[in-house]
C-alpha cells in the first residue's frame, strides 16, 4: 500500500530527470553551457575562490575589480548556511539541468497542494518548466533569476497548504521555500513574487469578509507572515551584508547634484527612469506569449536559402555571401534594444488557460487571472506610462530594479497553473457535460479569435521595421526582403498557434465524446506541449550552445601582454583601455583592474569614472595605482604601457584641503596636486581646519604584505603625517591599527582612505572585519531553530490534543 501511494510520485521525479537530461543531454558528456554572464562572473570570482580555497575561509572582499568592492554580490559563503546545503541537495544535477528539474519539482509540489492528480501535475510542471523564457535565459547565464524562478511555486504551495487550514505543513513549507527563494539571491524575482502573494492575498480578504471569517484570515496572515519572516531570517547575512553594500551602490543614492557634463543632476532614490524601462514590452509585442516570431523572434535568427534575404544576398553577393550573412539576421521588429528570444509561454497552455477562464470557479481563478493581467501591464513599462509612473513613483524599492517586461515572470506562472486547474475541472465528473462543451467552446473561439485579431493588428498598424534597420537601406531590395521574411514568419507561427489549438481542442473534445480515455488524452496534450514547447526552445538553445569544460572553467587565455604584466609581483593595478573597463571582468582574472563587470558597481567608484577617468584625468589614474596600461596596437595587437607616474600604494601628503560637499569634491579632482594634497568632504567626516602636515622628506610608507582583506604598512617619519592609500574606502568593514590599536580614518579624494599617522616609526594594518557577518548568522541561525521547533512543537500539540480527544 505504501509503495502504491509514493510510486506516482516516484515516475513523476524520473520522469523530470528524464526530460532535463533529454534537453541538456550534452551535460552527459562533460560540456557545459558557455553563458556570457557566468563567464563574467569567473573573471570577478577569481580572486575569492582561490583565497577560500587557500585559505579555507571567505575574504568578503575582492581588490581585482573596480580598485576594490565588497564581495557580498559576486560570490560568499556564510556562516549557518544551511539552506545552501539543502539547496545543493536538490540541485544535484549538472547545471543548467539542475535548475530545469527544479521548475519541474517546485511545480509539481504546488500542483499537489492544489490536490490536482499527479498525472496532470507532471503535464503542468513539464509546461511550467519547458517555457521559453524559463530556458532562453540560460543562455546568457541569468542562473541566481532562474534559481528564483524554481523556488516561486514551492513558496505558493505552502501559502496555498496555509489556506486550506493545513497550519503545520504550511508554515514549515513556507518557511523553508522562501528561505530557498532568498538563497537564490535574485531579488527582483522574490519582488515580483510578493506581488503575486499580496494579489492572492487580497482575494482571500474580500472572500473572508463576504463570509465574515475575520479571524480565519487574521490567523492565516499571521502563520504565513512568521513563516516569511522566519524564511527571509534564515538568510539574514546574506540579506543584512547586501542591504548594507546597496545603500553604498548605483542602486543607493547619489550626493552629487550635477552631472560629469555640468548640468543639474536630476535626483533619484532609486535607478533612473529610463534605464529602468529600456526594455518594455510593446502592447503588441505581448502576442508572442503566444506566437513565437510574432515580433520575429529573437534579435538576431538565422534564415534559410528560401528566404528573401538569403535570395537578395545571393543574387546580390554570391551563395558564399548569402550563407554567411543569413546566419545572423535582424529579425526582431520590437522596442527593446535587446532580446534572446521571445517570451513564448506555449500554444497549448494558452488554450488551456482560456479553458480555465471558463470553467474554473471561484478565488483560485480571480486570483490567477488578476495576477496575469497585473503583470502584463506592468511589462508594458514606457508603454503604459500612468502606471509604470504610479509604481516607479509610489511602490516601495520598484525603482530599485531594470527591465520591467521581466516581471511577465508572474504570467509565466500564474497561465499554466490555471491551465491545469481548467484541465483538471475539465476531466472531473464533477462538472456537467453542458458547461464543459461551452467552456471548451468559448476557449476555442476566443483564444482563436485573439491570435487572429493579433495577426491583424500587426498588419493594420505596423510597418514591420526595426531598430537597427538602417544597415540594411544601404543594399537596393534588401530591407523589403528582411520585411517580408517578418511577415512570413508572422503568417507561420500564427498558422503554427491555430494548429496546437485545433489539435487540442480535438482531444478535449473527442475525450467529452468518451472516444479517448483521460489517460490517453493527458498523454496525447503532454506530448503536445512538449513539441510545441521544445521546438522553440532549440531554435535558441541547443547543443550548439554547449562547449566543453575546461573552455567554460577557464574562459580567459592569458595574452602576450598578461603575461608580460605578471612578472611584476609588486601591488599594483591595471587599465584596460583595449575594452570597456567598466564592462569587463577578463583583466580581473589576470591582475587588479580599476574597471570590472556588476550590475551594482560602487556609485562613488562609477560616479569617479564618469566625472575624472572618461576625462583622461592623469592623476586620478596615478592615485588609483594604475602602474600598466593595456591598449589596442597595431593589427588589432595589443600593446601594454608602464605608468611611471602611479603614486603606489601608499604616500604622504603635505595639506589636506576641506570641502562641503560631494560636487566640490569631485570636481576638485580636476586640478588638484594629489601627489601632495588630498581632499575631504566634511559634510561626511568632523575634521579640524588645522590638517596641514609639513612634508618630511626623508618621511617613508611602503607596503609590507597585500592580502585580498588585510594590508600592512611600514612608516617612518620625524613628524606627524597624513598618509593616503590607494584602496577603496568602505567604512561598513574597513578598519585602520596602528601599532595594533584601532585608529579612524577618513575617506579622501572621493574614494580612497587617508590616516593620520604620528611621528616614528609604526605599523599600519587595515583589515576587512564585516560586523554584519556575525550579526547575521545569530539571526539566522536562530531564524532556522525556530522554523524547526516551531513545527515541531505544533505537530507534538496537535498529536496530544488527538489523544486527548480519544
Amino acid at each position: 500500500m505504501k509503495l502504491q501511494k509514493i510510486l506516482p510520485y516516484t515516475i513523476a521525479i524520473l520522469l523530470f530527470i528524464i526530460a532535463a537530461l533529454f534537453y541538456f543531454h550534452p551535460v552527459l558528456k562533460g560540456q557545459k553551457l558557455a553563458q556570457s554572464d557566468i563567464t563574467q562572473f569567473t573573471g570577478m570570482a577569481k580572486e575569492i575562490k582561490d583565497y577560500r580555497l587557500e585559505n579555507k575561509a571567505e575574504p568578503y572582499w575582492t581588490g581585482t575589480s573596480f580598485s576594490g568592492m565588497p564581495a557580498y554580490q559576486i560570490s560568499a559563503y556564510y556562516p549557518y548556511d544551511i539552506v545552501r546545503s539543502l539547496d545543493k541537495l536538490l540541485r544535484f544535477l549538472p547545471r543548467p539541468a539542475d535548475y530545469t528539474f527544479l521548475y519541474f519539482l517546485s511545480f509539481f509540489i504546488l500542483m499537489l497542494a492544489l490536490k490536482v492528480p499527479w498525472r496532470l501535475a507532471v503535464l503542468g510542471a513539464l509546461g511550467f518548466g519547458f517555457s521559453t523564457y524559463l530556458i532562453i535565459i540560460f543562455i546568457p547565464g541569468h542562473n541566481a533569476k532562474a534559481h528564483a524562478i524554481a523556488y516561486m511555486p514551492l513558496v505558493l504551495a505552502g501559502v496555498l497548504y496555509v489556506f486550506q487550514k493545513r497550519y503545520i505543513l504550511g508554515f514549515f513549507l513556507t518557511g523553508l521555500a522562501m528561505a530557498l527563494e532568498v538563497y537564490a539571491n535574485h531579488i527582483q524575482m522574490t519582488y515580483y513574487l510578493g506581488f503575486c502573494l499580496l494579489i492572492y492575498g487580497v482575494v482571500e480578504l474580500i472572500y473572508a469578509v463576504k463570509e465574515k471569517e475575520y479571524f480565519r484570515f487574521l490567523k492565516q496572515t499571521v502563520v504565513i507572515l512568521a513563516a516569511v519572516i522566519l524564511g527571509i531570517g534564515a538568510n539574514a547575512t546574506r540579506l543584512m551584508a547586501m542591504k548594507e553594500y546597496t545603500d553604498y551602490s548605483t542602486r543607493g543614492t547619489s550626493y552629487l547634484t550635477v552631472n560629469a557634463d555640468g548640468t543639474p543632476k536630476e535626483k533619484n532614490q532609486g535607478l533612473d527612469k529610463n534605464y529602468i524601462t529600456q526594455y518594455s514590452y510593446s502592447k503588441l509585442e505581448t502576442f508572442n506569449l503566444f506566437i513565437p516570431k510574432f515580433m520575429g523572434g529573437g534579435t538576431v535568427e538565422e534564415l534559410d536559402k528560401s528566404s528573401n534575404f538569403y535570395k537578395v544576398i545571393e543574387k546580390t553577393a554570391g551563395k558564399k555571401v548569402a550563407d554567411e550573412y543569413s546566419k545572423q539576421v535582424l529579425t526582431y521588429w520590437g522596442d527593446q534594444p535587446i532580446i534572446e528570444a521571445p517570451a513564448y509561454i506555449g500554444a497549448v497552455i494558452c488554450f488551456l488557460f482560456f479553458l480555465g477562464l471558463f470553467l474554473v470557479k471561484g478565488r483560485l481563478k480571480e486570483w490567477l487571472v488578476a495576477a496575469t493581467l497585473f503583470s502584463i501591464l506592468l511589462s508594458w513599462g514606457k508603454n503604459f506610462d500612468s502606471l509604470t509612473n504610479l509604481f516607479i513613483d509610489y511602490v516601495p524599492l520598484y525603482n530599485k530594479f531594470r527591465a520591467v517586461s521581466s516581471i511577465q515572470i508572474i504570467a509565466e506562472l500564474c497561465v499554466p497553473i490555471l491551465a491545469v486547474l481548467g484541465l483538471k475541472d475539465f476531466l472531473s465528473t464533477k462538472k456537467s457535460l453542458a458547461s464543459k462543451k461551452e467552456a471548451l467552446q468559448k476557449a476555442l473561439y476566443t483564444f482563436s479569435g485573439l491570435i487572429i485579431l493579433g495577426f491583424l493588428l500587426a498588419h493594420s498598424f505596423s510597418t514591420f521595421e526595426g531598430l537597427r534597420d538602417a544597415s540594411y537601406k544601404d543594399l537596393p531590395g534588401l530591407l523589403d526582403a528582411v520585411i517580408a521574411d517578418r511577415k512570413w514568419m508572422l503568417l507561420s507561427d500564427t498558422l503554427k498557434t491555430l494548429l496546437f489549438v485545433v489539435l487540442t481542442f480535438v482531444t478535449l473534445w473527442f475525450t467529452l465524446k468518451n472516444k479517448l480515455k483521460q489517460r490517453t488524452a493527458i498523454l496525447v496534450l503532454a506530448v503536445f506541449v512538449l513539441v510545441d514547447l521544445l521546438t522553440v526552445n532549440k531554435r535558441y538553445l541547443n547543443d550548439s550552445n554547449f562547449t566543453s569544460s575546461r573552455k567554460v572553467d577557464k574562459p580567459f587565455v592569458a595574452t602576450n601582454v598578461d603575461k608580460q604584466i605578471v612578472k611584476d609581483t609588486t601591488h599594483y593595478r591595471v587599465a584596460n583601455f583595449s575594452v570597456d573597463p567598466m564592462q569587463d571582468a577578463s583583466t580581473s582574472y589576470f591582475h587588479h583592474s580599476i574597471g570590472g563587470y556588476h550590475a551594482a558597481k560602487m556609485l562613488r567608484y562609477k560616479e569617479l569614472f564618469d566625472y575624472q577617468i572618461a576625462k583622461n584625468n592623469m592623476n586620478v589614474l596615478n592615485m588609483l595605482n594604475t602602474k600598466y596600461f593595456i591598449v589596442p596596437g597595431k593589427n588589432n595587437q595589443l600593446q601594454v604601457q608602464q605608468n611611471s607616474d602611479h603614486y603606489g600604494n601608499a604616500w604622504f601628503v603635505n595639506e589636506v584641503v576641506l570641502v562641503n560637499s560631494a560636487d566640490q569634491e569631485i570636481q576638485i579632482l580636476d586640478t588638484l596636486d594629489l601627489k601632495n594634497k588630498a581632499v575631504i568632504d566634511t559634510s561626511f567626516f568632523d575634521i579640524n581646519n588645522n590638517l596641514n602636515f609639513k612634508r618630511d622628506s626623508t618621511a617613508v610608507i611602503s607596503l609590507d604584505s597585500y592580502k585580498v582583506n588585510e594590508l600592512s604598512y611600514s612608516t617612518s617619519a620625524k613628524s606627524n603625517q597624513f598618509a593616503v592609500f590607494s584602496e577603496i574606502y568602505y567604512k561598513e568593514g574597513w578598519n585602520a591599527y596602528v601599532d595594533g590599536n584601532l585608529m579612524p580614518h577618513y575617506r579622501v579624494n572621493y574614494v580612497l582612505r587617508g590616516l593620520e599617522i604620528p611621528a616614528g616609526n609604526h605599523k599600519i594594518v587595515f583589515k576587512f572585519e564585516p560586523t554584519v557577518i556575525q550579526r547575521g548568522s545569530i539571526i539566522s541561525l536562530s531564524s532556522y531553530a525556530l522554523l524547526v521547533l516551531i513545527s515541531l512543537g505544533c505537530l507534538m500539540y496537535k498529536k496530544k490534543d488527538r489523544r486527548s480527544v480519544v
